[in-house]
């Protein structure tokens, strides 16, 4: 395999980077650091590095991240920072920091603030004009999201939906025209009515349940969202962490001039010019100053 210039050369001139493996004291900042989701293989060497010279290791369990590292031989000062007692930790962090010591964030499993309360953090250092970086790896909505065979280019993370199916139908009407690749984070007992209530709200759309990623079991079931529902309605059910990826809305069908007219007509029956178009530009998708046009020439009885 060819060295890679960029990493093994680099340019005489260039700076030194501060947070290099050379062992020196880690700078005085908050560092966010991805951790696997499954398979331990998946840590990187600059993560490793800033787990090992960090003051402090943040961790929602202590109980998960205590045994990772000593898996690679790192002993850390590890505090617990989660939902329940992130108001009260989050100042004592800062001072940590503006004392010149140095924090790594790290969640569970995966990338920090997907799903956690981190960004709180974040946005408080950053408040304080403290510094800020991140060590990128794994993450299982955007591993399901390239292996779900969905469109990549847009996609919109929604996370957990709702327990009860009333607001987890609410919440999937909310999202259910963005366009773009829907991805959701679900548990395993609440996936066969999740996947029915998505199939009743946004339609039979094509969609993918990933589960066990990186891990030896790891699945990736594809299919129309009705079809992935009676699956695990009848099979149960599955373990493991679980992520969804939906395809987006179809494309809206060609209005006609006809229908633009018996749309732009309901709407002036019970509204202005100005509040017809807009209302029927936002359904229709049409440019606002084309359907604002007909409507005067409809009004005008043109």
């Amino acid at each position: 395999m060819a060295e890679n210039p960029i990493a093994e050369n680099p340019p005489e001139d260039a700076p030194e980077d501060p947070r290099a493996p050379d062992g020196a004291p880690l700078e005085a900042a908050l560092y966010l650091v991805s951790t696997p989701i499954g398979n331990a293989g998946d840590i990187g060497a600059r993560a490793l590095d800033i787990l090992a010279r960090a003051d402090h290791v943040a961790c929602e369990d202590t109980r998960v991240t205590g045994p990772f590292l000593k898996r690679f031989g790192i002993s850390a000062h590890l505090t617990a920072y989660h939902d329940h007692n992130a108001a009260k930790r989050r100042p004592e962090i800062i001072e940590q920091i503006q004392n010149g010591e140095s924090v790594a964030l790290v969640s569970d499993a995966g990338t920090p603030l997907v799903s956690d309360p981190g960004y709180k953090l974040v946005a408080d250092c950053v408040a304080a004009n403290l510094t800020v970086t991140a060590v990128p790896g794994p993450s299982a909505p955007l591993m399901a999201l390239i292996l779900s065979g969905l469109p990549t280019d847009r996609f919109f993370f929604q996370g957990f939906l709702p327990p009860k199916s009333g607001a987890r139908r609410a919440a999937l009407t909310e999202i259910a025209q963005v366009p773009a690749t829907l991805v959701f984070m679900e548990s395993g007992p609440r996936l066969a009515a999740s996947l029915a209530d998505m199939a009743a709200v946004l339609g039979d759309r094509p969609a993918a349940v990933a589960r066990e990623l990186t891990k030896k079991f790891e699945e990736v079931r594809r299919g129309p969202l009705g079809d992935l529902a009676a699956h695990y309605a009848e099979a149960g059910p599955p373990k493991g962490e679980i992520c969804v990826a939906v395809g987006g809305p179809p494309p809206a069908p060609e209005t006609t001039e006809a229908d633009l007219d018996a749309l732009l007509t309901a709407a002036l029956a019970k509204g202005s010019v100005k509040d017809a178009a807009a209302e029927v530009a936002s359904v229709t998708g049409l440019p606002r100053k084309t359907v604002y046009a007909r409507a005067l020439e409809l009004k005008d009885g043109r």
